[in-house]
């Protein structure tokens, strides 16, 4: 036990600490508030206290747990609600009421639940870290499966029969290759900054089918990928998380509200256990876990909860899961990592962010990937990260915003200028990019449509063409350009209109299936070489616009029925033979 000698804000130093570790739990002050050993001078440690100081005087006592900060991984995590720490903020509510009383903690996970545990093991099998020993019907969503944690093998001696236990009841016990017997429960914890081993990682060959067209079709996620989302107050950041959350085919959804406004988590939290899951209609909630740290939580904890959310979600991958994880934002997180990294006196980097910031960020980025997972049977798993950055002003220069571009792979831009025209998902056609998209072709062409690439790559062809002439619009005017310039600007339009502008709130158009945005694409070209054939036959573009089929197209969004956008291509033929016939081309 020490004694605190220093106090300064979220940080406290103290002595008499000699035999501690780096990273070790321990409980702070007569209140015994959680804090973390985070540096180590002979017999001082520098504590960063993940509750509010405010009251805690030196003098007052300093005890070690001898374990470093871990979450509980077993039955009861889906539909709960954390902080950054793994508190579960509802048992905390009900314990002091609305706001959490400081040293007040509660186990993650409930422990007078009982669970329907289905052995899939029998005794005197060999077993192996990751294999599955049983499952538990958690959610009517999701089946959790009981794993050997990492470090135990051996041969199983007793397993427990089919029926209703608390996860504090020994379900296994396993005898060691040394004789040892291990006692398994249907949880086990693991340290948040230590990586959760698989067998090896896969290349990400398979898309994050996401059903907003501007990402799917041409700035392609792929399962087990990593993607940022920079964008200034204002422009969707949250609503587009929102959307990945909802409709990507992602069966496990982990979203970390790091340093938000506490409105917007409340939002989430008002909003996800009302919305239906698309593929069983059952509450999306019955997949998601939450972690809330809101902008007025101890600065500390949000340091903690990126940590946690990712463990969380590699626990459900080694599981053999495909998890989404939304990190909202990662800008918060970093100030956090300033606000700790100048009370510890260190030498400051660029724009007052550590110098460690970039491998921070890359060390947390570099935990998302598709896996083969632990055990005897081969199981494939992906964890999906998403991050929101919130650049101050928009500045998409600043330290975060580049440090974590040199580590995703994909950049989603969105822009105030989209925003402020009500163009949804205001992401940048032309400063976005998706280092996926060679990966994730075959998948599209033998899936979906062998032509998707060709198509795609003739869509932004198109869109960087309109930006080239919007140049020379803004010098010259619109009239002064030849008519093939003219019908490129209109199919542009209608590409950006009634392709990449995407309605959240619209039953219909909320959701794209990748079959749909293929129609859509197809429909769009069709029309666009039709324009360019007419256009060479001197049809003035004016009559072009005036064709019935324009509006039609322009509404083909909110059709539910592929086959009736599909229909789109021969009524655009039909329309341009006449216009053929009547100027006699």
């Amino acid at each position: 036990m020490g004694r605190i000698i220093r106090v300064t804000g979220p940080l406290v130093v103290a002595d008499g600490m000699k035999g501690s570790k780096m990273y070790e739990v321990v409980r702070v002050g007569e209140m015994g508030l959680i804090g973390e050993i985070i540096r180590l001078e002979g017999d001082r440690a520098v504590i960063q206290v993940y509750e509010e100081t405010a009251g805690i005087r030196p003098g007052e006592p300093v005890e070690g747990t001898g374990a470093s900060l871990s979450v509980e991984l077993g039955p009861g995590l889906l539909t709960a609600m954390y902080d950054g720490i793994q508190r579960p903020l509802e048992v905390l509510r009900e314990l002091s009421g609305d706001f959490i009383a400081r040293g007040l903690t509660a186990p993650a996970l409930p422990r007078d639940k009982k669970w329907h545990f289905t052995p899939k093991v029998k005794a005197g099998d060999k077993v192996v870290g990751g294999d599955v020993l049983g499952v538990v019907p958690e959610t009517s969503i999701i089946e959790h499966k009981i794993l050997v944690p990492p470090w135990v093998e051996g041969e199983i001696v007793e397993i427990a029969e089919e029926g209703d236990y608390t996860i504090e009841e020994v379900i296994a016990k396993v005898k060691k290759p040394d004789g040892t017997i291990e006692e398994l429960k249907m949880y086990h914890r693991w340290p948040v900054r230590l990586k959760r081993p698989y067998k090896r990682k896969l290349p990400p060959e398979v898309p994050l089918i996401t059903g907003q067209r501007v990402i799917d079709t041409f700035f392609s996620q792929a399962k087990g990928g990593t993607a940022a989302i920079p964008g200034p107050f204002g422009s969707g950041k949250t609503v587009t998380q929102h959307q990945l959350a909802k409709w990507s085919d992602a069966q496990v959804v982990v979203y970390i509200g790091c340093g938000e406004r506490g409105n917007e988590m409340t939002d989430v939290l008002e909003e996800f256990p009302k919305l239906k899951d698309p593929k069983t209609g059952k509450p999306l909630m019955e997949r998601t876990v939450l972690i809330a740290n809101t902008s007025n939580m101890p600065v500390a904890a949000r340091e903690a909860s990126i940590y946690t959310g990712i463990t969380i979600a590699e626990y459900f991958r080694d599981q053999g899961y495909d998890v989404a994880l939304m990190a909202d934002s990662t800008s918060r997180w970093a100030e956090a990592l300033r606000e700790i990294s100048g009370r510890l006196e260190e030498m400051p980097g660029e724009e007052g962010y550590p110098a460690y910031l970039a491998s921070k960020i890359a060390e947390f980025y570099e935990r998302a990937g598709r896996v083969v997972t632990l055990g005897s049977d081969e199981r494939i798993g992906s964890v999906s990260v998403i991050g929101a950055v919130s650049p101050p002003g928009g500045d998409f220069s600043e330290p975060v915003v580049q440090n974590t571009l040199r580590v995703v792979k994909v950049f989603w831009a969105l822009d105030a200028d989209l925003a402020r025209r009500r163009h949804f998902p205001a992401i940048n056609w032309l400063r976005s990019y998706s280092l996926y998209v060679d990966a994730v072709q075959d998948w599209w062409q033998s899936n979906v449509d062998p032509e998707w690439r060709k198509m795609r790559d003739t869509a932004m062809a198109l869109l960087q063409k309109e930006a080239e002439l919007q140049e020379i619009v803004r010098i010259v005017g619109p009239d002064a350009l030849p008519d093939r310039e003219k019908a490129v600007l209109l199919v542009a339009r209608m590409l950006r209109e009634d392709y990449l502008q995407q309605d959240a709130f619209d039953e219909v158009d909320t959701y794209c299936p990748p079959k749909k945005q293929v129609t859509m694409m197809r429909v769009l070209l069709n029309f666009y070489e039709k324009t360019m054939a007419a256009v060479e036959r001197g049809v003035p573009v004016e009559e072009i616009n005036k064709l019935p089929v324009r509006e039609k197209i322009g509404r083909m969004k909110y059709e539910a029925e592929v086959e009736k956008v599909a229909a789109l291509i021969d009524e655009t033929n039909e329309q341009f033979e006449e216009l053929f016939k009547k100027y006699g081309a």
